[in-house]
């Protein structure tokens, strides 16, 4: 199988979001999960001020944000998330891409933002200088590994000293991600939404993905569960193989709305399981979702996994999917979950 061999440094970022080997640090680690006060509900669209509470960090907002960084993390949630929003031009340095979308014309959008001229450090992220020398007013990143000073990043306070607000996705305060739902989409669009005054389109968002799962839910029924297997492509973050192979978090959540199982759920503890040859031909596999994270050709590498376990039930049907941001935190789910669900259920469409 190729692969694309990464360093721990390298990806350590994407490290980070599957619970393996990164350390909590900060008032970041004992939080939990991100939430907001401020104004209520029944005021108007876009009220300000409203303050986000954060991973243990208040967040005031006066106005909206305009010059805004989104770090890389090996995500594309953040930016996603404000490209729906319609914020996309108070973004001055976006360090995220996966190369390809389910949402038509998402890749290219993002191809087109600005990077802000940054030399990323090893870990394809935004070194410390280099993020004061932006002027940013306001910080997204996916985990609080972004705002390690370990890691040769500016804190959390240091950006505060420097006028600008920061912000960590849902399930991202503590560097562990397995127990991240569909929910936690909702939330960091809806935190978004006030942040940047515009809670009504949010809750749209939020209302339209809801519906269309559950559109999908009711077409599949009680029917059987097939047992799936998610693998990011041609990588590698573990000393075998097959060390890219989903086990916990949002991925589970988006199969079990689109009828199906992860038939690696008890493979590991971790969100990813680090899987011997051996492991991976003794596990039934009913089917088969490849997410891509900037890769040139998915479907040829779902081609050849297929080939080299015939026996799987899979690989006999030749029933595969190739994802990339829906598969992931950020506002597309529903397209993973309508798209999993006809490869597994086609009768029921």
């Amino acid at each position: 199988m190729p692969t694309s061999r990464v360093t721990t440094v390298a990806l350590a970022a994407f490290l980070c979001l599957t619970g393996a080997g990164c350390s909590n640090s900060g008032p970041d680690a004992d939080s939990k999960k991100t939430g907001s006060t401020g104004k209520a509900a029944s005021d108007a669209q876009g009220a300000y001020p409203v303050t986000l509470r954060n991973c243990g960090h208040n967040q005031t907002f006066d106005k909206a944000p305009s010059r805004v960084v989104v770090m890389n993390g090996a995500s594309v949630a953040e930016v996603s998330t404000l490209l729906a929003l319609g914020q996309g031009d108070r973004i001055v340095s976006n360090q995220q891409t996966y190369g390809m979308s389910e949402v038509p014309g998402r890749a290219d959008e993002i191809k087109k933002l600005p990077t802000g001229g940054v030399k990323p450090n090893d870990a394809f992220d935004i070194p410390r200088e280099a993020m004061i020398g932006l002027r940013p007013d306001f910080v997204l990143s996916t985990t609080s590994y972004g705002f390690d000073a370990t890691n040769g990043f500016a804190t959390r306070e240091q950006l505060k000293e420097v006028g600008a607000r920061t912000y960590v996705s849902p399930e991202g305060c503590g560097q562990d991600n397995l127990n991240m739902t569909i929910d936690d989409s909702y939330e960091l669009l809806r935190d978004m939404g006030k942040a940047f005054g515009v809670e009504a389109r949010a809750e749209k968002l939020v209302a339209t993905e809801r519906q269309n799962i559950a559109d999908v839910e009711e077409k599949v029924g009680d029917t059987k569960e097939p047992k799936v297997m998610v693998i990011f492509s041609n990588m590698t973050m573990g000393g075998n193989d097959f060390s890219s192979v989903a086990a916990h978090g949002i991925y589970n959540d988006i199969l079990a709305k689109a009828g199906g199982s992860n038939a690696f759920e008890s493979a590991s503890k971790t969100s990813f399981a680090d899987l011997s040859k051996e492991k991976v031909a003794a596990t039934e596999v009913d089917a088969l979702v490849v997410v891509s994270y900037n890769d040139p050709n998915p479907t040829a590498y779902a081609k050849k996994l297929l080939k080299e376990f015939p026996q799987w039930s899979a690989a006999k049907k030749n029933k595969f999917v190739v994802l990339s941001d829906s598969m992931y935190l950020g506002p597309s789910n529903d397209m993973a979950v309508e798209k999993i669900a006809r490869m597994l259920h086609p009768d029921a469409f």
